[in-house]
Parts: structure tokens; C-alpha cells; sequence
């Protein structure tokens, strides 16, 4: 019994002292770690700004994104929103939050951060500011052609916007430059369609995507091209009386295209065809 509890109590003493080793190894690990925190706490900018009063706090983060310092200059931004809501700094320093989105090159998080500044502070100076970014930002998540289009479409849209609401803007040149851009991608992507379905002779198919294309982006290079294959598609066919439509509206249309001198010769020669048809009959 006495060898027992002897042995017991050496336990019980081996454990405490393993618990106490674990306990003090904790500790100066949680020390260790606080401090690192408490570090970099005070090497960030906002530990340096947070005293400063809502205009000089802006300057300084805006000097941060000067410097191309994106993600902390965002933390500032963000902490002037939260600090000083209703202030005149904070339509600031959303639009600079959302610039700083875009320069990290997080499309999607810039668009959603200009969308705040011009639903939630439509009297802002920086709305048409914010309307031009954000329409940048969906360009730039534009893809390829062959891919799908719905980021192209809503530039285009957002940029269209942009000149509706601030046509003297000094950039609604570079907007409607881009507008001509994105559509003319958007037609490259029906017409590519449309080619597809002429090679797998789904003839009809084809016709119908050449006509959207001449219908709907008929300012951009695909619409004549459209119409010459859907003219060349018809005569390959025998469809002729259909064909000599087309032809007329192709060069009543687009009178400077390089492929009008062969549709004007195909279009005399084709009434000149049709013209001996009904003679003889």
C-alpha cells in the first residue's frame, strides 16, 4: 500500500511538472506571438494616421496609393468609411477603395466598390469619375471572343451609360472608342457562329446568325462581311432571286467595302442572267 501511494504520488508530481513545462512553453509562445502582432501593428500605416483629423487621414492615405501601396492605402480607406460616416471625406475614399481594387487588379471588387459610390452618393463630384472606373473595370473583364460575353456586354453598357449622363466629359471619346471596340468583338463572336453553321452546311442557321449580325452590329466590319458570305451562301444555293436582294442592299449600304466591285459585277451579271430567263420565257 505504501509502495503504491508512493508510486502514485511520483506520478501525480511527473504530470504537474509536464503540465508546467507545456503551461510556460504556451505562454512565452502567446507572448511571443502578441508581441509579433503588436509589431506589426505599429509598423502599419494605420497605427501612424489614426490620430489625424478626417482630411489629413485622406491625404495620407491617398499618398499611400501614390506610392502604389494599394493594399494598405485600402485598409485606410476602408477605416476612414467606418471612422467618419457622413463626412465629406468618405465619398473620397470609396472611390480611392475602389481604385485600389483596380489597380490590384480585382475587377469584380473595383466594379462592386464604384456601383456603392454611385447608388449610395449620387451628388458626389466623383460619380462620373466612378461611372467611367466602373465601366473600365467590367473592360477589363472582358474575355476572348469565344468565350462567354456577358462582361463585354455589361462594359458596353456601363460605358454607354457613362456618355448618356456626362456627355461633356473630356473621356467620352475614349468611351465610345471602346464602345466600338467591344461591339465589334461581340460581332466577331455571331459571325464566327455563323461560319461554324455554313461548314456544317445548317445553311439556314447560317443565314439567320449573318443576319443578326448585319442587324445588330451593323457599324462594325463583320456586317458587310456577313452580307457578302450570306450573298455567296445564296447563289452556292441557286437562290438567286434572294441573293440579287441582298446584293442591292450590300452595295446601297456599304459602297466603300473592298468587296464591292465584286458584288456590283456579280449583281450585273446576275440581272443580266435573269433578265434573258424571262425574255426566252
Amino acid at each position: 500500500m505504501t509502495d503504491f501511494t508512493f508510486e502514485a504520488k511520483a506520478i501525480l508530481v511527473n504530470i504537474r511538472l509536464k503540465f508546467y513545462e507545456f503551461s510556460t512553453y504556451m505562454i512565452k509562445y502567446l507572448i511571443s506571438f502578441s508581441t509579433l502582432l503588436l509589431l506589426i501593428w505599429g509598423c502599419g500605416s494605420s497605427n501612424n494616421f489614426v490620430d489625424l483629423p478626417p482630411d489629413e487621414r485622406l491625404k495620407a492615405a491617398i499618398s499611400l496609393f501614390d506610392d502604389e501601396d494599394f493594399s494598405e492605402a485600402a485598409t485606410e480607406f476602408e477605416a476612414i468609411m467606418l471612422q467618419y460616416p457622413g463626412n465629406s471625406v468618405v465619398d473620397d475614399a470609396q472611390y480611392y477603395l475602389g481604385r485600389c481594387k483596380y489597380e490590384r487588379g480585382e475587377y469584380i471588387l473595383a466594379a462592386y466598390e464604384f456601383s456603392k459610390l454611385i447608388k449610395n452618393m449620387p451628388a458626389s463630384e466623383l460619380v462620373s469619375d466612378a461611372q467611367y472606373m466602373l465601366a473600365e473595370s467590367y473592360y477589363e473583364l472582358s474575355p476572348n471572343y469565344t468565350l462567354d460575353q456577358k462582361y463585354t456586354e455589361k462594359a458596353i453598357e456601363e460605358y454607354q451609360a457613362f456618355v448618356d449622363f456626362f456627355p461633356l466629359n473630356e473621356k467620352v471619346s475614349e468611351a465610345e472608342k471602346k464602345i466600338n471596340e467591344l461591339n465589334d468583338k461581340l460581332a466577331r463572336k455571331e459571325y464566327s457562329i455563323a461560319v461554324i453553321y455554313e461548314k456544317m452546311t445548317y445553311y439556314n442557321a447560317a443565314i439567320i446568325y449573318f443576319d443578326g449580325v448585319v442587324e445588330t452590329y451593323h457599324d462594325t466590319q463583320y456586317a458587310p462581311l456577313s452580307m457578302y458570305r450570306k450573298i455567296n451562301l445564296l447563289m452556292d444555293r441557286e437562290r438567286e432571286d434572294e441573293a440579287l436582294v441582298e446584293m442591292n442592299k450590300f452595295i446601297r449600304l456599304y459602297p466603300g467595302d473592298e468587296n464591292f466591285e465584286e458584288i456590283e459585277n456579280l449583281k450585273n451579271s446576275l440581272e443580266s442572267k435573269l433578265k434573258g430567263n424571262y425574255s426566252s420565257n
